[in-house]
């Protein structure tokens, strides 16, 4: 571990009243989650031809629904999963009012389940579905026990995930949310996140702030801009604060 980088991280903490954090799945891969674009990701392979992606749009949801429900069962749901050390630290600076908001890539709700409050989840929670029909809510338990394509209790309708799917645009008030917290930090911390999905990555545009902070494995473009570079595992140097 980067002794003199932690140092410094903990510096910029330290002296910074407005931080913001914009996680990707690099944060929930200590908690047993796998990344989406490693050689180990959950994108590095095809299902009977098809991408990931492909498989994970609004088209191929309305088109092949059993389909889409098989694949989102196995890959995207880990019922298990529970807060890291990033997780709990982050907790820790909102509970001090240093941390002003979370704005995360990630669909697994771990955030919340930290304690955190001021998230914004631009791609939705896997923890909430509703009825494509009534509108009646269901927890992810109505989509991990059933078979096929879950239906409404009530009326019979199709049980939607509240993800956003590749073609669907992201939530309006999440977005406004996010951009106006990144817009009034003074620090914004980048982890676990490669930047490669638009519009969230263009996100950072908005940071006028003194302090970029990139934590991740692999470079990414942002670190251009930053004061700061750690190179490791989001939780692992989280919990060193």
């Amino acid at each position: 571990m980067d002794s003199d980088g932690i140092k410094a991280f903990q510096e910029i903490v330290d002296r910074s009243r407005r931080i913001v954090f914009f996680g990707g799945a690099g944060v929930s891969t200590a908690s047993g989650i796998p990344d989406f674009r490693s050689a180990e990701g959950i994108y590095a392979e095809e299902v009977d031809g098809l991408s990931p992606e492909m498989i994970l749009s609004k088209s191929f949801f309305y088109l092949h629904p059993e389909k889409f429900f098989d694949y989102y069962r196995k890959h995207l749901l880990y019922p298990d999963a529970k807060p890291n050390a990033a997780h709990r630290k982050l907790y820790e600076l909102e509970q001090k009012d240093k941390l002003r908001g979370i704005v995360t890539q990630n669909i697994d709700g771990l955030h919340r389940a930290a304690g955190n409050i001021r998230v914004y989840e631009l791609h939705g929670n896997v923890h909430e579905n509703e009825c494509m029909e009534c509108g009646a809510s269901y927890p992810m338990e109505a989509i991990l026990e059933s078979d096929g394509i879950p239906r409404c209790k009530d009326c019979g309708g199709v049980i939607k995930p509240n993800v956003v799917l590749y073609g669907e645009v992201l939530p309006k008030y999440v977005c406004i949310g996010a951009m106006r917290e990144i817009t009034n930090a003074d620090t914004l911390i980048v982890a676990g996140t490669s930047l490669a999905v638009e519009p969230a990555a263009s996100f950072l545009d908005c940071f006028r702030g003194k302090n970029l902070v990139v934590i991740n494995r692999d470079p990414i473009p942002a670190e251009t801009h930053a004061a700061l570079v750690l190179r490791g595992d989001v939780a692992e140097i989280m919990a060193y604060l």
